[in-house]
């Protein structure tokens, strides 16, 4: 297994940054939106952080960014905001995770 620790602290990092971006917004359900948009990027956090690939940090964050956000966007149908932030927030933990190489 890969860097356990850091994938939990990277998710609820990721989680807690995404939650709150999306507090002043309006929700017809906000605790579930904030809920689920914790666990998804929390989620996101922890399998970049567990992954082993021989590939470089950056790349393996984008795959899984944009692997597990594709879900997300096709049932909000919000697809920039939701791709591209799972975009970035996977090439940065990645990066730090597994290094920039």
């Amino acid at each position: 297994m890969g860097n356990l620790t850091g994938g939990l602290i990277s998710g609820l990092i990721f989680g807690a940054v995404v939650v709150g971006t999306m507090l002043p917004m309006q929700f017809p359900d906000k605790t579930t939106a904030l809920l689920a948009a914790f666990i998804s990027r929390f989620g996101l956090g922890l399998v970049i952080g567990c992954v082993q690939l021989p590939w470089p940090g950056w790349l393996i964050g984008l795959v899984f960014g944009l692997l597990l956000s594709v879900p997300e966007a096709l049932i909000t149908k919000a697809y920039a905001p939701i791709l591209i932030i799972g975009s970035i927030g996977g090439v940065i933990i990645g990066g730090i995770l597994h290094g920039w190489r």
